[in-house]
């Protein structure tokens, strides 16, 4: 893989972390808008800023790449899969905690 350096995943609230996680993803995963130039597969490791006071280092895999100028106004970017580890279970175990209020709800993501 090329070095294409840390990227950052700033949140602001539960409704944006919303639109980024992917829970059907195994392992967990988030949506990463980029610029970047990835390939499936490629290592990534970010910092995911959850309300810009909580930090936390992700790692993971590029598992799809939503194009510039996708269909539906998608934005460009990155799925990240989560790592198969206790770092990102603790990490996918906040998410899920602050997201289990909107369970069930109908609410646009980034990804579907």
């Amino acid at each position: 893989m090329a070095k294409k350096g840390i990227l950052s995943l700033n949140i602001q609230g539960a409704a944006e972390l919303h639109q980024c996680y992917m829970p059907f993803i195994m392992h967990g995963g988030l949506f990463v808008k980029t610029n970047n130039k990835y390939r499936v597969g490629d290592d990534v490791f970010l910092i995911l800023t959850l309300d810009a006071d909580e930090r936390m280092p992700i790692t993971g895999k590029v598992i799809w790449i939503t194009p510039k100028g996708s269909q539906g106004g998608k934005s460009q970017g990155i799925g990240v899969q989560m790592a198969d580890n206790a770092d990102m279970e603790v990490v996918k175990t906040k998410i899920q905690s602050i997201l289990a209020p909107y369970s069930g709800q109908d609410i646009p993501t980034f990804t579907m």
